[in-house]
């Protein structure tokens, strides 16, 4: 599967390029922990990475041009059936691509890499908005957070703990939606609320959307993709946000990637980009009911 992925990039000229598996800088994403570790002669820890966005995007940033990585990424807190905090990643950028076009060529790469396991049917395209009415009975740009509980209740999720209105959304994609997704053909989800863009662009409304989309296949979500923002100040905004939200959380507060906003400024091309996990990808084609059965080593025996 991994040369499957190396030819398919190779037909279309996209270089594979690496990037550092450690940094002064972390994700500021409330969604996502960072494992952190000292380095001699280091003053602050270094973290390991949970994407290569931000080093990708110096890249392209600097003229790279099409650009994919298959890298080994880790994240604290994330572990269980569908989790491992080391996992593979492919992430891969195209310039002059939105995220309606980059959702045709990760549909195009997957059928490429699980032809000889599986024929898929031609994807369908859902909002998030459609996603979360049909499978949960919430409009997620009007329900309030007493109806986004209600709606937990339910379908039997029981959450003590104080959610703001993304984690409940979250908590409901996640438990209720997403398994649901995917098992005729793949799914794709778009058009995510303005308050989930991470680091994609804005498509005006009404209402206004994130240019966001996820990929679900047999209840599991295997990518994450964007219409890339490009600008670096909005960026910055974005990450203090993050960072409110972390404080609020009384999560850790990363140092921010000045190198990523720096690179911003210089000037992004016009792009998408999107990771897509390596190890849910096998866990499909092997048809697994864990991903710990998709890997050769997992956290409990490496």
């Amino acid at each position: 599967m991994l040369a499957a992925a190396r030819e398919f990039f190779a037909m279309r000229g996209v270089l594979e390029v690496e990037t550092p598996v450690l940094s002064a800088a972390a994700v500021s994403d409330p969604q996502i922990e960072s494992l952190a570790t000292r380095v001699a002669g280091m003053a602050s820890p270094a973290f390991l990475c949970t994407s290569p966005e931000y080093a990708m995007k110096r890249l392209l940033a600097a003229g790279s041009g099409d650009i994919y990585q298959i890298c080994k990424v880790f994240r604290d807190g994330e572990r269980g059936r569908w989790h491992n905090p080391e996992f593979t990643l492919l992430e891969w950028y195209r310039l002059g691509f939105d995220d309606a076009a980059l959702m045709t060529e990760v549909e195009m790469l997957i059928g490429y890499v699980l032809a000889p396991y599986r024929r898929l049917e031609p994807a369908e395209r859902l909002s998030y908005s459609a996603a979360l009415q049909r499978h949960a009975g919430v409009d997620p740009h009007r329900a309030g957070t007493e109806h986004l509980t209600e709606s937990a209740r339910r379908h039997g999720i029981v959450c003590h703990a104080e959610l703001d209105r993304d984690a409940q959304l979250d908590l409901l994609m996640g438990l209720v939606v997403g398994p649901r997704l995917g098992w005729e053909r793949p799914c794709f989800i778009c058009d995510f609320p303005v308050s989930q863009a991470a680091l994609a662009r804005l498509k005006p409304g009404p209402p206004t959307v994130a240019a966001r989309f996820e990929l679900y296949l047999d209840g599991l979500e295997l990518a994450n993709g964007f219409h890339e923002l490009a600008d670096g100040g909005e960026q910055r905004a974005r990450f203090n946000r993050d960072l409110a939200t972390r404080r609020a959380r009384g999560q850790m507060l990363p140092p921010v990637d000045e190198h990523l906003l720096a690179a911003l400024m210089t000037g992004l091309p016009e792009c998408a980009g999107v990771a897509l996990g390596l190890d849910r990808l096998v866990a499909v084609a092997l048809g697994a009911q864990q991903l710990a059965d998709a890997m050769a080593f997992t956290i409990d025996n490496s």
